[in-house]
């Protein structure tokens, strides 16, 4: 699904849109002209729908060479290793995540106690992945004539970040889990969920001038994406959590 010239949605679950698997994440391809790159890649548990959303596009799989993790919940990573497979791709991450996918540890990323809680059935797996590229904190990312950078967003998961896409006059941002749409946050009962560190990464994405969020789940702004950031911000100011995702 084409959202704008550089940006294209290939993936979705029943927390969205509903375009592949049912325990997809979001799957946003960036469009750097000569090459492409993925961010996040859904559970794995379906991955063919994903390259036949990329086709469907009119987009060449074959120029898919990058795939850029938010964070290393398996709704966002476990599809990983299957897509590294069929597309040959170049895995990078933050230095946490990239440990926890290349170990495929399944306690790091909670998923025992997501399988415990009936988030996920109770034979689904996560398989460990290669991780060839660490990105640090305000590092760059070179996808074809495109330069994401990332940045730090942890909360929601220890080592997630958030790639910040400046194309124009404009600024898009894929927050992973960091923030949804309406400034809500999604706060879980998981050894590495963090209020503070949640607070404190919403602040530093309401310094950026946003105009598209994106984030992992539910619907997205194209323009304006600053507008849910600050709605955030009202209660941060206040001392008290965005509200919760519903």
């Amino acid at each position: 699904m084409k959202i704008t010239e550089r940006i294209h949605l290939v993936g979705s679950g029943r927390m969205g849109f509903d375009l592949t698997d049912p325990f997809d994440c979001h799957i946003y391809l960036i469009n750097g002209g000569s090459e492409y790159a993925l961010i996040d890649s859904g559970a794995g548990l379906a991955p063919d729908l994903i390259v036949d959303r990329i086709t469907g596009d009119g987009l060449d799989p074959a120029r898919v060479r990058h795939l850029l993790l938010t964070h290393a919940h398996a709704d966002h990573a476990g599809g990983a290793a299957a897509l590294r497979e069929r597309l040959d791709l170049t895995v990078a991450a933050s230095e946490e995540t990239a440990n926890m996918v290349r170990d495929g540890d399944e306690a790091a990323i909670s998923l025992d106690a997501a399988r415990k809680a009936g988030v996920y059935p109770d034979d689904y797996r996560f398989h460990a992945c290669p991780v060839e590229v660490v990105i640090p904190d305000n590092g760059s990312y070179q996808v074809g004539d495109v330069t994401l950078t990332a940045i730090a967003t942890p909360g929601h998961a220890k080592g997630q970040m958030s790639f910040v896409l400046r194309d124009s006059d404009n600024v898009s941002v894929f927050c992973g889990d960091t923030i949804f749409h309406g400034g809500r946050i999604l706060l879980q009962d998981t050894w590495d969920c963090s209020v503070q560190e949640s607070c404190r990464s919403i602040e530093r994405l309401d310094t950026l001038d946003i105009d598209g969020l994106y984030p992992g789940h539910l619907t997205f702004s194209i323009q304006r994406g600053r507008s849910q950031v600050a709605r955030a911000m009202e209660n941060i100011r206040q001392l008290l959590p965005p509200k919760q995702m519903a």
